[in-house]
């Protein structure tokens, strides 16, 4: 695939009531660009502190300046489209039927790893249209990769069509986990999870983005996360579909605005096996 071919797409107009998802796609990347060039201009002059926010997470202002240069190229191209940013909030209303697409943005996913300097974070950018998460961008720029996909359009990553491995068995499975905060807090859950470290072929933790594009692309097969927000995963969700993957949260329920945990596999077979095992354990809330 050309990005540049994708970037020649009419960005100035789209039909939100049937959204032109190659226009979508089009306005993603180059919110995406927006994005990667304002974070290494923070990174040139060193100029940024780190504050907290109410939930003791941190934030600096590389995040706020990155969601203001997303959310301009969005509203600029697709002014009648909602914004929901991990900084900024909702803005432009609720999404309604005038109105059925949702931009979801987090500028910088991984923000403690960009803190001390790590590669693994990233920028994530998705669409929904009518409830349906239909565009994903995920640009890790300090690692080099930048996923993209939209509905039908399959999954690409740095310009290659990507698919999931073809793993049915737990037995060959590759895990990767993330937050398990909640997982671990509930004892059943938490036995559960052991016994599935304990079938699999493989455990590793690569978290945020990178066990996601890794699952698209075959390096790995199942990831289990207990806690997440919309916001880290919206984007990421397209691509494990587009590229023949299963993702919902611990208890089966179809990702949304509301989901707080992630069981993806790279096969249908494989996540049905491990559903059935954490699905009766594991207490799931809509609560953050």
């Amino acid at each position: 695939m050309n990005t540049g071919d994708i970037e020649k797409s009419d960005a100035d107009k789209a039909d939100l009531d049937t959204v032109d998802l190659d226009t979508a796609r089009a306005v993603a990347i180059k919110a995406a660009d927006a994005a990667q060039e304002t974070i290494k201009s923070h990174e040139s002059s060193g100029d940024w502190s780190v504050s907290y926010k109410a939930d003791d997470s941190p934030v600096t202002e590389v995040d706020v300046a990155t969601e203001h240069a997303i959310k301009s190229v969005l509203t600029k191209h697709m002014p009648d489209a909602a914004f929901y940013g991990e900084e900024t909030g909702h803005s432009a209303g609720q999404v309604s039927s005038s109105s059925p697409s949702l931009w979801l943005v987090d500028p910088i996913d991984g923000t403690k790893s960009f803190i001390r300097n790590m590669p693994f974070y990233s920028t994530q950018i998705a669409l929904q249209h009518a409830g349906d998460l239909c565009v994903g961008v995920s640009n890790a720029p300090a690692f080099g990769e930048r996923m993209i996909a939209s509905k039908g359009f399959g999954c690409w990553l740095n310009n290659e069509r990507v698919s999931c491995r073809q793993t049915t068995s737990l037995a060959e499975a590759f895990l990767s986990t993330g937050n398990l905060d909640r997982l671990a807090k509930q004892a059943q859950s938490w036995q559960m999870f052991g016994q599935i470290v304990q079938s699999v072929r493989r455990v590793r933790g690569y978290g945020d983005f990178c066990h996601y594009h890794q699952l698209c692309c075959g390096q790995t097969d199942l990831i289990i996360e207990s806690d997440v927000n919309i916001l880290d995963i919206a984007a990421l969700s397209v691509g494990i579909r587009e590229a023949g993957g299963v993702i919902t949260d611990l208890v089966g329920r179809a990702v949304s605005l509301e989901t707080r945990s992630v069981l993806a596999a790279g096969t249908p077979e494989l996540h049905a096996e491990v559903l059935a095992m954490l699905k009766p354990c594991f207490v799931e809330s809509t609560s953050a």
